[in-house]
């Protein structure tokens, strides 16, 4: 099982190629946020699916969602529930 360290406190995170954020969530135990150019980055705990990568890895590190780029979709805005991620496109 992959280790996660929760944060208790806000962090810098480094985004890979210098993105911007334009909007940003959390859930109880996961992160998304929404660069400028419409792509959602996720990270924390996934075992429910809700980070986006099609399974249940956690990361501590932000990944882009594969899957909203190859389908040529721009994400609007996110929304974090306790377990879930909404997306608006």
């Amino acid at each position: 099982a992959a280790f996660v360290s929760i944060q208790a406190f806000p962090a810098l995170l480094d985004l890979p190629q210098d993105l911007e954020v334009s909007a940003v969530s959390c859930g109880s135990r996961h992160t998304a946020v929404v660069t400028r150019g419409g792509e959602l980055y996720t990270w924390g705990w996934g075992k429910y699916g809700q980070l986006g990568h099609g399974n249940n890895v956690s990361s501590d590190q932000a990944r882009r969602v594969e899957h909203l780029v190859a389908e040529g979709l721009w994400v609007e805005e996110v929304v974090c529930g306790p377990w879930t991620t909404y997306v608006r496109v």
